[in-house]
């Protein structure tokens, strides 16, 4: 049931693929933007930087359109050139520490409002509006979603007998990943996967929810028949068991003007704690969280007599600690607005949770274990929503790599 296509990508030039691509604008600190910019005319940032500089001078649109125009130029000076057939790309990323590999295609838009591509976050109208308006005037995307299907051992086979030339790209990053990509474009392979692809049931989103709305919006408004490129959504498809989910750690400012005593005995009406000192703690499994208040750690266990849930979002540990800690006691009701309340990836070491409270700008801090593809698959079937930050997913990819024009 699930649709996928292929496109004709506009890519860097094989001698300047290491030079051209990019990560995502906002993870530079300034210092290594300025660095980028200043040192390496061939990067994708050039074409981005447009969309983030002179925000309240410059209209929106005028932004975006200066974003096309550096997009053309790249284009013009052979920096990036677009394929001359339709094709699918199989892209591997191999960090330190994992290897990721899946499928760039596109995928239906029609298949998101008929659900069968299944979402999980809630969005924010403003920022769906403005990617809109963003891919609307720069007339590209380069950043897949992040899209899981079940495992399926044909595909993997499939993949890696596709696998075993050499690559069309291999290049290395600063961040120590070596990236590789392949380039599939007879028309037998692309239809032999499309049917493989229409056999399963659905596609789950992992990340990219705001840019999938963003393209739904933009198909609405596309009144232009001949184009059918805004149909479809620029993803990458990934086993869902090769996906690497981390948890969204919680520091809050204080303790809603309660005493350290007052907090810890309201706490103990629905959690065990065990005070493990100056011991940093990280959770082992579901329903035990981590805390550190006042320079020391705690494991907290939801009580036996609690675990009585109703829907996969009542059982999700973020759902648990904002209903029975967040909200009641330390009075966080909006957990996107307020704040009171920050959010640290569980990429970063514990420590780093105990550095910032220790620092004096956070009072109080809590560490999940992360959820899972099954609980993510869940919420999605029933139509359910997790709490703001609960996942942070990998893999994540660099700007510039594969375009997709609108």
């Amino acid at each position: 049931m699930a649709k996928i296509v292929p496109f004709k990508a506009v890519r860097p030039t094989r001698d300047k693929v290491c030079l051209v691509t990019c990560r995502s604008y906002e993870e530079y600190v300034n210092a290594e933007l300025a660095a980028q910019l200043d040192f390496n005319p061939l990067s994708f940032l050039h074409i981005l930087k447009p969309a983030y500089t002179n925000q309240e001078t410059v209209s929106f649109e005028k932004r975006y359109k200066q974003v096309h125009q550096k997009y053309e130029e790249f284009k013009n000076e052979i920096i990036l050139v677009k394929d001359k057939k339709p094709a699918i790309y199989i892209h591997k990323i191999v960090t330190k520490t994992q290897s990721f590999i899946g499928i760039i295609a596109g995928t239906s838009v029609a298949d998101y409002c008929n659900e069968i591509i299944k979402k999980h976050e809630d969005i924010i109208a403003f920022r769906v509006r403005l990617l809109k308006e963003y891919m609307r005037y720069s007339e590209f995307n380069t950043e897949p979603v992040l899209m899981t299907y079940p495992d399926n051992k044909t595909i993997e086979n499939w993949i890696f007998n596709c696998t075993q030339k050499l690559a069309d790209f291999e290049f290395s990053t600063t961040k120590k990943e070596i990236h590789y990509l392949w380039k599939i474009d007879d028309p037998l392979e692309i239809n032999w996967i499309q049917n493989i692809f229409e056999k399963t049931d659905s596609l789950y989103i992992a990340d990219g929810h705001h840019r999938t709305e963003a393209l739904k919006l933009l198909s609405e408004e596309n009144t232009d028949a001949q184009n059918t490129s805004k149909n479809h959504i620029l993803s990458y498809l990934i086993s869902e068991n090769n996906v690497k989910i981390y948890e969204f750690n919680r520091l809050v400012k204080d303790l809603n003007d309660l005493t350290k005593e007052e907090f810890m005995i309201a706490l103990q009406k629905n959690f065990s704690i065990e005070n493990k000192l100056q011991q940093p703690f990280q959770p082992s499994h579901k329903h035990q969280f981590g805390m550190y208040l006042d320079n020391e750690f705690y494991s907290l266990v939801l009580r036996k007599e609690k675990e009585v849930f109703h829907s996969a979002l009542d059982s999700l540990d973020t759902q648990i600690l904002y209903k029975e800690v967040l909200l009641p006691i330390l009075g966080i009701e909006d957990l996107r607005n307020d704040e009171r309340i920050e959010y640290l990836s569980g990429k970063q070491s514990v420590l780093e949770v105990k550095n910032k409270i220790d620092q004096g700008e956070f009072e109080i801090g809590f560490i999940l274990f992360p959820s899972n593809i099954g609980e993510i698959k869940a919420l999605a079937d029933a139509n359910l929503i997790m709490p703001p930050k609960s996942t942070y997913i990998e893999p994540k990819f660099r700007s510039g790599l594969v375009v997709y024009e609108l």
